[in-house]
């Protein structure tokens, strides 16, 4: 307020970095505004897509996993059908 009503250069010079501060100041706070609005804007499209992007995550993770082969089994298997044996009634 002083180097408002105050007369010398250097009060002036004062007084101008003031106002050039303030409608610095001004020009950030729109500024800042309009990238706010910008990246609510965004943010509101990419929550729309988050369950998309999880399920292709969730599908690229699945591709990674090598497939399980079947396993082998032990021993031996006829491949011939089997015998009917006659029981012996007595």
């Amino acid at each position: 307020m002083l180097s408002g009503v105050l007369n010398v250069p250097r009060a002036i010079r004062v007084n101008i970095a003031i106002m050039r501060a303030f409608v610095k100041l001004r020009e950030t706070l729109l500024l800042r505004k309009d990238l706010a609005l910008r990246l609510e804007r965004l943010e509101n499209k990419i929550e729309t897509h988050d369950e998309q992007i999880i399920s292709v995550f969730a599908a690229i993770r699945e591709l990674m996993n090598p497939p399980e082969k079947p396993k082998k089994q032990i021993g031996f298997t006829a491949k011939e059908k089997r015998a009917r044996y006659l029981s012996a009634v007595v």
